[in-house]
């Protein structure tokens, strides 16, 4: 048996990489120095994963931003925008690349970042591919033929890894009408077969291709354009030897299809899909010499592997098909863990496995699938046990809440027109209100001061007094400017998933647990082990200071539980769906306090309800049944006046409009500043009948937009919304953002908004 890997993180094990690239784009370090510290994680994730046993290690894994986007250089597909600055600036490729996934605005250039979106069903953002009819293609970027040189030279058995053209396509945008982007394969192609032949050249025998979409309901042109891919591909290089992945779901309706395929071995995920094992194992696919890779491993979350379990799959497909036929693997790429165990200290250690020690447990299940006794068989079942039977995971009176939940608790007082009326009746706001999303700049000041109470050095009364100050600041900066609905700015808080668990029974927290999210942006996600509930109100004090410092209304600002959940790594021992509408009643004894403290705008941020659908449209409905009560449970303590906001972002909305009218709230607010608006045509041909905010510039790129743009782009809002429902914001928090850009672009946001007002 073999093992392999398909990805690993590349942030380095204490955020090297984020750190480097933040220097960059400020100008303190050269670009030669980002590039030492890429190398740096390069070669040690590569030596860590060759010394745990992994027998084939990815290259091409790494980024310096984002693999789609990598990809998008690699083949050429460069929008007319960045023309200027390819041939006219001559920006050297690692700028471009930033360019495109950030913007570009300097030397008298003034370029707008490409969409970003979200990977599939998890929480890392990819930037989206855009093509045009005339899209042409060629070899620009040789990073992945570089880094397999590199990695070759360092002794490394290196396996290149390539998004799949098909699933590269199908993941972009057409940017203008009369053609699907599928018929750009023909095109494409050719420089896919450009690449393979200089891998070819430079010695590389085994080449991945990943084709997630094989994951999703595919037509039957989109399987015949994967057919027709790999045909050409075996047919232009017969002695290369094909991994196909997919991941995070069965093949489905596409399995006939990803079997016949002319490739040498077929990876599963059998962690969300353990059934698929035997739906092939009573093929003819038994009968053929192609290898199957079984992603035993859970590339998504942080619990250690039940080593019988998945022995029990690779006996099941040994005794099927033989064990040389057998390649042992985490599900999916391990960029979705974090890096090293072997740096935290928590309760939780004996049970957890981050992606060290994922590649360790993939090589441990061949040496125990090979026979023979072996005390790490013993060490693992001990572990499993004292998970499953520890007095830490279950709390009866919780469990009995959910159980006494009754329909009434998921359904406001009364239907969104009566409360319109009692909401303007209270609130007085203007035609055009403006709001931001919630934080503002998390400053080096900032985080100094959590550091500094973290530390002791600091008392919680001291600590206090500086976060008031910042939050009067905060308050008194948005009445000068005329913002409508204010917010106090969140200088409390370090992540909108951990602040919330770090408050909540059932939650813990690693200290170097980072993942990456988009970017240089990683989050530290909270671990939900236990049963969840609200001990003591956790942002009243803070919402109500704001409140008293002003006569203008502030909002208070919550997590809702899907996200929480989708956030967290989530306890395994129960459904999803329990722990979700666990969450729901803490948020639910939330926002009714801060009812009780006079605060009469809420919102509860569910930007990852999207995110959470699973990628089968006959699973959908199960999903939103129970994503949608878990958020109706925890906004509908209130009275009819006071106002329940949610927000989403960086997700398509089109399929799933019902289910966010369903959702009840008065105003959503969402992010459509990247696509000129476009996510807003879902909400105007459904006649989405509650109030919504459209954001009108992107806070993930440290561009200010023009006056003119924001406006240009409500008067596209104004005309498929009617104007009393449409509210002035921005895509997203503004936590990432530096003080002197969010000064301007939120000027010229309220000035928007005025002048909408007299047109």
């Amino acid at each position: 048996m073999q093992t392999h890997n398909l990805g690993y993180p590349r942030i380095g094990s204490r955020r090297e990489l984020k750190k480097a690239a933040e220097q960059y784009w400020a100008g303190k370090i050269p670009a030669a120095q980002l590039m030492a510290t890429g190398k740096t994680i390069r070669e040690q994730n590569w030596k860590l994963q060759q010394e745990a046993g992994i027998d084939l290690i990815p290259v091409g894994d790494f980024s310096y931003y984002d693999q789609v986007l990598d990809t998008s250089l690699m083949v050429g597909a460069i929008p007319d925008r960045y023309h200027a600055l390819t041939v006219d600036k001559q920006l050297p490729d690692i700028d471009l690349l930033f360019a495109m996934a950030r913007g570009y605005q300097k030397d008298g250039y003034d370029v707008t970042a490409m969409e970003m979106t979200k990977w599939f069903d998890t929480n890392y953002h990819y930037i989206v591919p855009e093509f045009t009819a005339g899209q042409t293609f060629r070899l620009f970027s040789q990073k992945l033929i570089n880094e397999y040189r590199e990695a070759r030279e360092a002794g490394i058995n290196a396996k290149p890894v390539l998004l799949g053209p098909v699933s590269y396509l199908l993941l972009g945008k057409e940017k203008e009408a009369g053609f699907h982007r599928l018929d750009l394969l023909k095109k494409l192609l050719p420089v896919y077969l450009d690449v393979l032949e200089k891998l070819d050249e430079a010695g590389a025998y085994y080449v991945q291709f990943d084709e997630p979409c094989l994951s999703l309901d595919l037509t039957t042109a989109e399987q015949q354009a994967i057919v027709k891919t790999y045909a050409e591909i075996k047919a232009t290089f017969p002695n290369l030897h094909i991994i196909l992945a997919s991941y995070f779901e069965c093949y489905g309706e596409n399995l006939s299809t990803a079997l016949a395929l002319p490739v040498g071995t077929l990876h599963l995920d059998l962690v969300r899909c353990p059934s698929q094992l035997d739906d092939i194992l009573t093929t003819s696919f038994v009968n053929t010499r192609t290898k199957l890779s079984l992603g035993v491993v859970d590339g998504r979350n942080i619990w250690k592997n039940d080593f019988r379990q998945s022995l029990q799959f690779i006996q099941k497909a040994a005794g099927k098909i033989g064990k040389d036929r057998i390649w042992i693997a985490p599900s999916c790429s391990l960029l979705h863990s974090p890096c090293d165990l072997d740096l935290e200290t928590t309760m939780l250690k004996p049970w957890l496995a981050f992606a060290k020690q994922k590649v360790q447990e993939v090589a441990t299940l061949r040496t125990l699938a090979a026979g023979g006794a072996n005390p790490l068989l013993q060490e693992n079942i001990d572990a499993i046990n004292s998970r499953r039977a520890s007095p830490l995971i279950h709390k009866p009176e919780v469990k009995s809440r959910v159980d006494l939940i009754t329909e009434k608790d998921a359904r406001r007082q009364h239907a969104f027109p009566e409360r319109r009326d009692r909401q303007r009746e209270t609130l007085r706001l203007p035609l055009f209100p403006t709001t931001t999303i919630g934080s503002f700049p998390q400053t080096t000041e900032i985080r100094g001061i959590r550091a500094r109470l973290k530390k002791g050095e600091l008392t919680a009364r001291e600590y206090d007094v500086l976060i008031e100050k910042e939050t009067e600041e905060a308050i008194r900066w948005q009445e000068s400017i005329g913002i409508d609905v204010l917010v106090h700015g969140e200088f409390e808080r370090n992540d909108m998933v951990e602040y919330f668990g770090e408050q909540l029974d059932g939650f813990a927290f690693t200290e170097n647990g980072w993942v990456q999210s988009y970017g240089s942006r990683c989050v530290k996600p909270p671990i939900i082990f236990g049963d969840v509930s609200r001990p003591v109100p956790m942002t009243v004090r803070w919402s109500a200071y704001a409140q008293s410092l002003t006569d203008k209304w502030v909002k208070g600002m919550l997590t809702g539980p899907v996200t929480i959940l989708q956030w967290s790594f989530v306890r395994n021992d129960q459904p999803r769906s329990t722990t979700c509408t666990q969450i729901a009643l803490a948020i639910r004894d939330e926002v009714t306090d801060l009812e009780k403290a006079g605060i009469r705008v809420i919102q509860i941020d569910e930007p990852a309800i999207r995110e959470g659908l699973p990628l089968r449209k006959a699973n959908w409905k199960e999903y939103l049944d129970w994503a949608v009560r878990a958020f109706r449970i925890s906004a509908s303590g209130v009275a009819d006046a006071t106002q329940i906001h949610t927000h989403m972002c960086y997700s398509e909305f089109n399929d799933i409009i019902q289910a966010i009218a369903d959702m009840d709230a008065d105003v959503i607010t969402i992010e459509c500043s990247r696509s000129q608006m476009e996510l807003l045509d879902a909400f105007a041909d459904f006649r989405y009948p509650n109030e919504i905010g459209p954001g009108v510039y992107d806070i993930h790129s440290p561009r200010v937009p023009s006056k003119t743009e924001m406006r240009a782009l409500m008067d596209k809002a104004r005309s498929v919304v009617p104007a009393d429902q449409l509210w002035v914001n921005p895509d997203c928090g503004l936590k990432t953002r530096a003080w002197p850009e969010t000064r301007a672009a939120l000027v010229a946001m309220v000035e928007t908004a005025r002048e909408l007002r007299t047109s």
